[in-house]
């Protein structure tokens, strides 16, 4: 089932019918985390156009403990790409930079998730837009607010900047 908001699904699926903001979140604790986000950068560069990115933050991974802290980020840009063309695209970088799932939550060298597509609210088996989970983990929505200082996402939801423990978190400036 896929539910929008005020957007045809036949025009955001042609690729050059819509440019759409979209954010992504972009995570890493392998492999010189801070070195895998910025050549994920630089490969969404080549799909998205005027990239901005937020402020790299260190934090303690969601899932499993005996794993190293992670390094994240949240970025924006604008694409004529559908959403699942970006979901595809995204993991091809992911698979280039040698992410390989081995567990849940585990450690990875890239990950990357669609938080928003312009005002799209979508719920596929592949992919959910806005991402299920963003609201609840400080890790993005810190980076997030970096982007958007007012606090209203692309489909009008407000982030409380107060709701989030940011002391878990540690600004890395590169």
């Amino acid at each position: 089932m896929t539910l929008m908001s005020h957007q045809n699904v036949a025009l955001a699926e042609n690729r050059s019918a819509v440019t759409n903001q979209v954010f992504l979140a972009l995570g890493s604790n392998l492999n010189d985390p801070v070195a895998q986000i910025k050549q994920a950068v630089q490969s969404l560069s080549h799909i998205l156009r005027t990239v901005k990115c937020a402020h790299l933050y260190q934090s303690k991974p969601l899932g499993p403990q005996d794993q190293p802290d992670f390094i994240n980020t949240v970025i924006s840009g604008y694409t004529d790409l559908s959403p699942n063309d970006l979901l595809f695209t995204i993991q091809k970088i992911e698979t280039q930079q040698q992410r390989v799932k081995t567990r849940h939550w585990g450690p990875r060298t890239i990950d990357i998730d669609i938080l928003f597509y312009g005002d799209m609210r979508m719920e596929t088996a592949e992919l959910t837009i806005p991402h299920k989970e963003l609201f609840n983990r400080a890790f993005v929505t810190i980076p997030l607010l970096d982007l958007i200082p007012n606090g209203i996402t692309p489909t009008g939801d407000q982030i409380d900047r107060n709701r989030y423990d940011s002391s878990t978190l540690v600004r890395i400036d590169t």
